[in-house]
């Protein structure tokens, strides 16, 4: 056998040494002075400091993972909250924005109602209010259904206006509702008075004018004395419309050398594609006095041979 390979070392059984009960104390006596020691005087405190700095990037590395997971879950977090937050705002402002248009709505319905007011304190025939409630279903004609009947009194033939001018006429009567019938439709005519020279004609429906309809005097000599801008009014001849209400100003005069006639357009003062309120009137034929009885012709030779 080799000789580096004996041990050298003495048995155990010949080596002497402190107990595991003496080591057990010594060992707790010196934990007890040190923490003695360090409560009172702080001599551990350099030591720490050393640890802690030494430590110190091996905490910074193992902090990071739980940091990216925590900064990926608040992101995720805010993320989602913003997401709402936008959700919310969507709808509050869709909300503000029906709101608005109701405001607006109501301003210009209540601008309607007291331009009607000051219109009803300056006519001197009997009238209601009214309100447009839908446009009829014939594409061909222009009429619009008030909330007005034979209940209310409404009779047909009655003017009806709204605050700018002469909207149209009532051509139909129901029971709750009433139809009327607009000046810009093709069937409809009503005399008027020119306001600059006093001249009287009749203003007819032309549907198929620019921008929705408009109004043309026919059968106008093209002499007459007609001039663009000019005001329209109703004459009252007709025993229907009461005199002096705004109806149409002309917008274009053309005479042709070809014909006698003049084509004279013009353009309604009332709102024919956007009325929401309007006042019905009393017909002007119920205020007029009853015509004389009509004297036979017979009678009519006798009286002026007798003269």
């Amino acid at each position: 056998m080799p000789p580096d390979t004996l041990d050298r070392t003495a048995p155990s059984f010949f080596r002497h040494g402190p107990s595991p009960q003496s080591r057990l104390v010594l060992y707790a006596a010196l934990a007890l002075f040190l923490m003695v020691a360090d409560a009172r005087f702080r001599v551990t405190e350099p030591l720490r400091t050393a640890v802690a700095t030494a430590l110190y990037p091996l905490q910074w590395l193992a902090w990071q993972p739980v940091r990216a997971v925590e900064e990926g879950a608040g992101y995720v977090q805010s993320l989602q909250q913003a997401r709402e937050s936008v959700q919310e705002a969507e709808k509050q402002m869709a909300q503000m924005a029906v709101r608005l248009g109701q405001a607006e709505q109501l301003a210009r319905e209540n601008a309607q109602l007291r331009e009607l007011l000051e219109l009803r304190q300056r006519l001197s025939a009997p009238g209601q209010a009214a309100q447009v409630l839908y446009d009829t279903a014939d594409p061909y004609t222009r009429r619009v259904i008030v909330d007005r009947g034979q209940t209310a009194g409404v009779e047909p033939g009655s003017p009806v206006v709204d605050a700018l001018g002469v909207l149209g006429q009532v051509t139909r009567v129901y029971p709750m509702l009433s139809e009327v019938t607009l000046l810009i439709d093709r069937d409809q005519a009503i005399p008027v008075l020119n306001v600059r020279t006093g001249a009287r004609s009749v203003a007819y429906g032309d549907p198929t004018a620019a921008q929705g309809g408009g109004m043309e005097l026919r059968f106008t000599p093209g002499n007459a004395d007609v001039q663009e801008d000019d005001l329209l009014t109703t004459s009252g001849v007709d025993g229907v419309y009461p005199p002096g209400l705004p109806v149409a100003r002309v917008t274009r005069v053309e005479r042709r050398a070809d014909s006698t006639f003049a084509r004279i357009y013009c353009e309604p003062l009332a709102r024919v594609h956007g009325a929401r309120h309007v006042m019905v009137l009393k017909p002007l034929a119920t205020d007029l006095p009853e015509r004389p009885p009509v004297e036979p012709p017979a009678q009519r030779k006798g009286r002026e041979a007798r003269k």
